[in-house]
C-alpha cells in the first residue's frame, strides 16, 4: 500500500498540486517591481515634458525661452527678466497741471445746537405730537402739558386788573374834584394829599396786576412746547400721562440740529502759519470729510473758526470746519477723516504716484522711476526729486518733464535697459485729470509734503 502511494505521488503524467502556492510570493514580487519601474518610467517623461516646456519648447516660459507676450525671450525664474525678455507693464504720461497741498485730520461730526426740551411748568403730560427720530423745524408743536390750571390763573389775574382799573379811575375822579375845591378852600390840603397818595396807590396796583396777567399768559404758553431749533428729535425721555416738573433731569427729548453741522479736527502746530496767512489773506479754506474707512467722502465744508490757542500736550490747534450737510450723511458724533486744502500748487509736474520706487538699482540709494524708451520699448532708470503728494498724485521737482512716459505696473519685474511691452493705450492713467479722491492722502509734518502712504517701495533690481 505504501509503495503504491509513492508511485502514485512521483507519477511525471499527474499535475502538480500546489504550484501557484509554491510561488505566489514570487509572482507578487514581480508584479510590484513592474509597477514601480512604470511608475519611474512616466515620472521621468514628465519631468521631461517641465522642462522642455520651461527651456524653450513651443508656447512655454523660461530662462532664455520664448514668452508667448513677446514671442521672443521669455521671464526667468523670480520674477527677474532675462537679457532678451519683453515685460508687459502699463505706462502713463507725465503731465503738467495743479496739485492741492493737503493736511489730513482725525475729526468728529459736532452739531451746532444740541437741545434738551424740558418743562418749564408742572402739569400732566396729556400729548405728545413727534415720532422719535423724526425731523421738525423750529417752532413745531412738540407736546402739551394740561393748560386748564394756567388758563383758570389767567383769568383770575385778569379779573384783579380789572377790578383795579375801576378803583383806579374813581380815585383819579376825586382827586380831579379835590383839585377844584381846594382852590374854594372846601376840603383840607391833608385831605387831597392822601387822595394823591391813593391814586399812586392804586397806580402801583395795576402795573402788578398787568405784571401778574403777563406771567400767568406766559405759564400758559408754555403748557404748548415747541421745538427751540430745526433738526431731528431724539428718542422721548417721558409718556404720555406722566406729570413732568422743571426739575426734571431728563427732559422731554433731545433736539439736535443737523443742517448746517461742523466737524471739530486739530492740526499740528507746525501748519499754523500757513494756515493763518490763508485766513488773513480773506482765503477760504476747504474741508473734505471722508468716512472711517477713508474711501468714500461724505461731505465738503469751509473752515468757519479756528481756536484762540495751541493745546501744549498734543502740540495741534483745533479747527471747526462748517457743512451744509444737506443729505444728511454727517451724524452726530461721527468719527470721521478730514482733508484740509490748505494750497493750491499751479504749473506742477505731476504723474501717478504708482510710478515712484526707492532702491538702490545703482548702486546709490535714490527715489526713481522707469522712464520708458517709445522708439526701442525699453527703460531706463531715472531718480526723481518729489513734490507734494496729493492721493494718486505725485509732483516731481527734479528729473522728469512734461511729456516723458513712465511704468505705472510691473516695475518689479524691470531693470535698466530692460526690454518692455507697451500697451495699445499709453495714456491709460492720464495725470491732466482733476485731483482724485483719494483713499490715503497725507502730508508731513510742518513741510507741506504728503506721506506716500500708499506706496511700498520695493527691493533694488
Amino acid at each position: 500500500m505504501v509503495n503504491e502511494q509513492e508511485n502514485q505521488t512521483n507519477d511525471p503524467a499527474q499535475p502538480p498540486q500546489s504550484f501557484f502556492r509554491r510561488y505566489r510570493a514570487v509572482i507578487f514580487v514581480v508584479i510590484a517591481f513592474a509597477v514601480v519601474v512604470l511608475l519611474v518610467l512616466r515620472h521621468h517623461k514628465h519631468q521631461q515634458e517641465l522642462a522642455a516646456m520651461e527651456g524653450g519648447g513651443p508656447g512655454g516660459r523660461g530662462r532664455g525661452g520664448a514668452s508667448s507676450l513677446s514671442g521672443g525671450g521669455g521671464r526667468g525664474r523670480g520674477g527677474g527678466a532675462g537679457p532678451n525678455s519683453a515685460v508687459a507693464v502699463t505706462v502713463a504720461n507725465v503731465a503738467s497741471g495743479d496739485i492741492e497741498v493737503r493736511i489730513p485730520a482725525l475729526g468728529t461730526i459736532t452739531p451746532l445746537a444740541t437741545v434738551t426740551v424740558r418743562p418749564q411748568v408742572s402739569g400732566i403730560l396729556t400729548k405728545l405730537a413727534f415720532q422719535e427720530g423724526q425731523l421738525v423745524k423750529a417752532g413745531q408743536f412738540l407736546a402739551e402739558i394740561d393748560p386748564r390750571p394756567y388758563q383758570a390763573a389767567l383769568e383770575q389775574a385778569k379779573g384783579n386788573l380789572r377790578k383795579d382799573q375801576a378803583l383806579l379811575a374813581d380815585a383819579r375822579l376825586d382827586l380831579k374834584r379835590f383839585e377844584e375845591l381846594i382852590k374854594e378852600d372846601s376840603v383840607a390840603q391833608q385831605q387831597l394829599d392822601t387822595q394823591r397818595a391813593l391814586v399812586d396807590q392804586y397806580g402801583g396796583q395795576l402795573e402788578s396786576d398787568q405784571a401778574a396777567v403777563r406771567t400767568a399768559q406766559i405759564n400758559l404758553d408754555y403748557t404748548h412746547i415747541v421745538s427751540p431749533v430745526s433738526g431731528r428729535v431724539g428718542l422721548r425721555q417721558v409718556d404720555q400721562g406722566n406729570y413732568v416738573t422743571p426739575g426734571d433731569t431728563n427732559g422731554l427729548v433731545v433736539v439736535t440740529e443737523l443742517q448746517p453741522i461742523s466737524a471739530i479736527f486739530a492740526i499740528p502746530e507746525d501748519n499754523v502759519n500757513a494756515l493763518m496767512d490763508q485766513l488773513r489773506s480773506g482765503g477760504t479754506l476747504t474741508a473734505e470729510a471722508f468716512d472711517r474707512g477713508n474711501s468714500t467722502q461724505i461731505g465738503t465744508g469751509q473752515v468757519k473758526a479756528v481756536d484762540s490757542q495751541i493745546d501744549t500736550t498734543t502740540g495741534t490747534i483745533k479747527l471747526r470746519a462748517l457743512f451744509a450737510n444737506e443729505d444728511g450723511r454727517l451724524f452726530p458724533n461721527q468719527f470721521v477723516n478730514i482733508q484740509l486744502i490748505v494750497n493750491v500748487l499751479h504749473d506742477q509736474t505731476v504723474m501717478p504716484s504708482s510710478a515712484v520706487h526707492r532702491g538702490a538699482p545703482n548702486g546709490v540709494a535714490s527715489t526713481f522711476v522707469y522712464l520708458v524708451n517709445t522708439t526701442e520699448n525699453t527703460v531706463a532708470v531715472r531718480p526723481v526729486t518729489l513734490g507734494v503728494i496729493d492721493g494718486e498724485r505725485v509732483a516731481v521737482t527734479k528729473g522728469l518733464e512734461a511729456g516723458d512716459i513712465v511704468v505705472t505696473e510691473g516695475g518689479d519685474r524691470l531693470r535698466d535697459g530692460a526690454s518692455i511691452l507697451l500697451p495699445a493705450n499709453t495714456t491709460q492713467h492720464p495725470t491732466t485729470a482733476a485731483p482724485q479722491q483719494a483713499h490715503k492722502r497725507g502730508i508731513g509734518k510742518g513741510n507741506g509734503q504728503h506721506k506716500n502712504r500708499g506706496q511700498q517701495p520695493p527691493a533694488s533690481q
